[in-house]
């Protein structure tokens, strides 16, 4: 079932990408609050879908639990689709992914989507704390989307069967940030999403790859690509380059190797980082793939990138300390939209 109360910007339906982020001094029960605050006004103002995704050991990010949190934002919403951006599949079995989505299916139904991706989503240790054992491997990924596909199919060839997921029509998307995901997609005939806002300088190549070598299936008959895109829209630009200085400390703690959570803007970021530093957190969110001013910026990135990606969907991540700041920055893109 399509989400029949979307609104499109450019005729490009837009959706949200949620990491539930804590804030420093806050807590998670906060930031699980602010995802149902967050999907609720975006469900009201005709967004397409409300994604979280799987981290686990981040002390900044609350969906761990990821399908857990799914099921309780789509119980608080109404017509948005809600699914994960995404789940890493090599982290599970796949008999409990298929569980765990049939049953999500089933209790809302029409509204669920399944993102996979393949990395770990995590270092060593967790990953290890996760499986118990580092014996699955990303290359194996292709044959567990298969042994998921084979869960969720009418006519289940094997013995063991998910109860709830058999037959269920749960639409399977693979999620990338370089060109494996691209060919699997491809491969397969299914939708493909691309993680532009952290790796834009592979979305052109990955996109071309996707489409020149898509191959129809049941799923889909033409390719389909989401893109995703960091957007911090405010009233004035300057407003929002403030607001953008929390996600700036965010990637340096990356570079630096550090996991904090998500830390309140400030007035200068030299005060923070090195030239070195500056030069790498801005590799990525200088490139087109970061948009942030006011709405008239944000319009005119937005279409200037639609028109080079010529994607099918983009789905916006806005990390921003301040709940009612990030509410605005969906509030200006929800006035774009028609």
């Amino acid at each position: 079932m399509k989400n029949t109360h979307k609104k499109t910007f450019n005729n490009v339906p837009l959706s949200v990408l949620d990491l539930a982020p804590i804030i420093e001094g806050s807590y998670p029960k906060q930031s699980f609050e602010n995802s149902v605050d967050l999907a609720q006004h975006t469900d009201k103002w005709g967004f397409n879908r409300y994604w979280l995704a799987e981290h686990h050991n981040m002390p900044g990010i609350a969906s761990s639990a990821t399908s857990v949190i799914i099921g309780h934002i789509a119980g608080a919403t109404e017509h948005i689709r809600i699914g994960a951006g995404g789940i890493m599949l090599p982290n599970h079995a796949t008999l409990v992914i298929a569980e765990q989505f049939g049953t999500l299916e089933s209790l809302y139904p029409g509204r669920i989507d399944l993102g996979l991706g393949r990395a770990p989503g995590s270092d060593q240790a967790t990953a290890y704390a996760l499986r118990r054992t580092l014996s699955t491997d990303v290359a194996d990924f292709p044959m567990q989307v298969e042994e998921l596909q084979g869960y969720f199919s009418d006519d289940p060839v094997n013995r063991v069967q998910a109860v709830p997921g058999n037959g269920l029509d749960i639409p399977i998307w693979l999620l990338g940030s370089s060109d494996f995901s691209a060919r699997l997609a491809a491969k397969k005939g299914l939708p493909f999403s691309f993680a532009s806002h952290f790796s834009p300088q592979y979305t052109i190549p990955a996109l071309n790859l996707y489409r020149a070598n898509f191959q129809p299936s049941d799923t889909l008959h033409d390719p389909y690509a989401m893109i995703g895109v960091n957007v911090i829209a405010a009233d004035t630009t300057e407003h929002a380059k403030y607001l953008a200085t929390s996600q700036e400390q965010q990637f340096l703690f990356q570079i630096k190797g550090q996991s904090k959570k998500l830390q309140p803007p400030v007035d200068n970021m030299d005060d923070l980082w090195s030239e070195r530093e500056r030069m790498g957190v801005q590799q990525t969110l200088n490139g087109p793939a970061t948009i942030i001013g006011d709405p008239e910026t944000v319009k005119k990135g937005l279409e200037s990138f639609l028109a080079e990606t010529k994607a099918d969907e983009v789905i916006i991540n806005t990390q921003v300390f301040n709940h009612d700041d990030r509410l605005r920055s969906f509030e200006i893109l929800a006035e774009m939209m028609d």
